[in-house]
């Protein structure tokens, strides 16, 4: 028997988006009858990869290193028609990426995720197209900020709805803990591909994980045509701390030179509320596939690391995975 558990929202829980976040609680609180599994697949699958990092503004030491994981699936249909699925990723020692997936067909596809999902925000910060790292991907001296400040992505809600045939809704629901996050968070984003080679998407979130409480927006747009693809994206995260306003910008091109070798070039901006000086982020990316191996590698100049004057480095790396 799958035993599948109903979302049972507080109704004592702050709701701070209105009318959006009742479509959203709605949406994420469809209950789901649990039914006799007919049938059940079972795999495992695992990489590894061996990494080098370094930078030209500090000393790492030791900059090779490598990582292993190992990946349990496992799905069944149930008498009612829903799909459940688990999938368990185990990376060197620890328990990872871990997931519960509930299709239902036309009502769309909820998953509990306990690590390693994220809402709109979150997965689609930064979608310029790379052959390997974001412009500021890569490790350098100092401590770069992100794309944006989306809320935590363990033991959240994502619901995903097939709106019409190129149209995409994407939701997710991040509950409070009690003690860092005393309110809930939520997501809602759009994505259209309905035109051969056009991809535009649009979010709206908040984050409710910190001490001041942050509201993101993001719009983006790619367009694919022969070997080229180009994006831009334009990022918003709205906080009530003083002078903790970012408006993040970037725009990247790649190029399929072939079937397995890729290349592209990325820039990046933030500006920060209150600082004199914008981080300015540059990357040149590669990849290569042959068979089970991968090779991608990135070089970065970030400027102004963390918005802060004169704090210019440079970082790179390279990486070989290997998948079976």
């Amino acid at each position: 028997m799958v035993r599948v558990s109903c979302l049972i929202l507080n109704n004592n829980e702050r709701i701070n988006m209105d009318n959006l976040k009742k479509i959203g609680l709605t949406a994420l609180g469809t209950v789901l009858v649990a039914g006799q599994a007919q049938a059940a697949t079972v795999s495992a699958s695992a990489s590894t990869s061996i990494n080098f990092l370094g930078q030209d503004n500090g000393d790492d030491g030791n900059g090779w290193s490598m990582t292993d994981s190992v990946t349990f699936s496992a799905s069944g249909e149930m008498d009612n028609g829903f799909t459940v699925s688990t999938t368990l990723e185990l990376d060197g020692d620890v328990m990872d990426t871990r997931n519960i997936v509930i299709d239902t067909g036309d009502m769309g596809k909820l998953t509990f995720s306990g690590d390693g999902t994220s809402g709109p925000v979150g997965s689609w910060d930064d979608m310029t197209p790379s052959a390997n790292e974001e412009a500021h991907g890569v490790t350098v001296n100092g401590t770069i900020k992100g794309a944006t400040n989306a809320a935590s992505t363990k033991n959240i809600f994502v619901y995903d709805y097939t709106v019409m045939d190129g149209l995409a809704l994407k939701a997710s629901y991040t509950p409070s803990n009690g003690a860092t996050a005393l309110d809930s968070s939520m997501d809602y984003g759009l994505m259209y591909t309905g035109m051969e080679g056009l991809t535009l998407y649009a979010a709206m979130g908040e984050n409710n994980n910190a001490a001041n409480s942050i509201d993101n927006t993001i719009f983006g747009v790619k367009y694919a045509m022969g070997a080229f693809t180009i994006g831009y994206q334009v990022n918003e995260s709205d906080s009530q701390a003083a002078s903790s306003d970012e408006d993040f910008t970037a725009i990247g091109v790649s190029y399929a030179v072939s079937d397995d070798l890729s290349v592209s070039y990325n820039i990046s901006e933030i500006d920060l509320e209150g600082s004199t000086e914008n981080q300015e982020a540059t990357g040149v990316s590669f990849s290569y596939t042959s068979g089970g191996m991968t090779i991608s590698g990135t070089h970065s100049q970030v400027d102004n690391v963390g918005n802060a004057a004169a704090a210019d480095n440079t970082g790179y790396e390279v990486n070989f995975v290997f998948a079976f």
